[in-house]
């Protein structure tokens, strides 16, 4: 079973899953586990699975990596060749290795693998993932950045603003003094931003109680 989360609030409970992340603002697809049948499901639920560009693979379980070659296998039939980076612990490599000579395939495009730690793992796009490893099973924090909202334009036209750096520091809500004392709020000519969201992924049903408390103000919580 694979999921979609976009931020939103979400609770699962389950131990065999495959879930991503879709940011907003880009096409990249960021996956947690890949289960057997992965990729039949990115089909059945009208995703383009060339859009994957992180794999992210909490523990070696071979729940979590059975689908794994299976999805590799058919981003190489697609002709894919943008680079594809994974998240896992090291033996990964030696489990990629081995089913590739097993099946004699080579992938078209290249594969990195990105070990494990304790840490802030992916920064981009305004979206940081953080693993922490608690006995052996990395848990993840995924924390995006708040986003600022649309910038009127057309309104900032009619106030004959000039197309320049300004609209810049307008859209992030700075505020200027002009020498005859007119204030120009930034507010005033966007949006409401979109506020931050952070989502804890738990891949064991045995935690300490120091997880437990950490996470009272967690606003997603995944369960696996």
């Amino acid at each position: 079973m694979l999921r979609y989360l976009n931020f939103d609030n979400y609770t699962l409970k389950n131990k065999s899953i495959s879930f991503l992340i879709k940011l907003p603002s880009i096409k990249d697809i960021w996956v947690f586990n890949c289960i057997e049948g992965s990729q039949f499901n990115f089909v059945s639920q009208s995703f383009k699975i060339n859009n994957v560009a992180k794999i992210i693979i909490p523990n070696l379980h071979i729940s979590n990596i059975s689908g794994l070659l299976g999805l590799l296998s058919t981003l190489n039939l697609t002709g894919r060749i943008k680079s594809l980076h994974i998240y896992a612990p090291i033996n990964l490599k030696y489990y990629l290795d081995l089913g590739k000579k097993y099946s004699k395939t080579n992938f078209s495009y290249i594969v990195y693998i990105h070990v494990l730690k304790t840490g802030l793992i992916i920064n981009q796009y305004g979206c940081r993932i953080y693993a922490l490893n608690c006995h052996g099973h990395y848990q993840f924090f995924v924390v995006q950045s708040e986003q600022y909202g649309t910038f009127y334009l057309n309104k900032a036209k009619s106030n004959y603003l000039l197309p320049g750096p300004l609209y810049g520091k307008l859209k992030k809500g700075f505020i200027f003094l002009f020498p005859d004392g007119y204030i120009l709020n930034g507010t005033h000519f966007t949006y409401c931003n979109t506020l931050g969201s952070q989502m804890l992924c738990l891949f064991s049903f045995f935690y300490s109680r120091q997880v437990f408390e950490s996470i009272n103000s967690t606003r997603v919580i995944l369960f696996m």
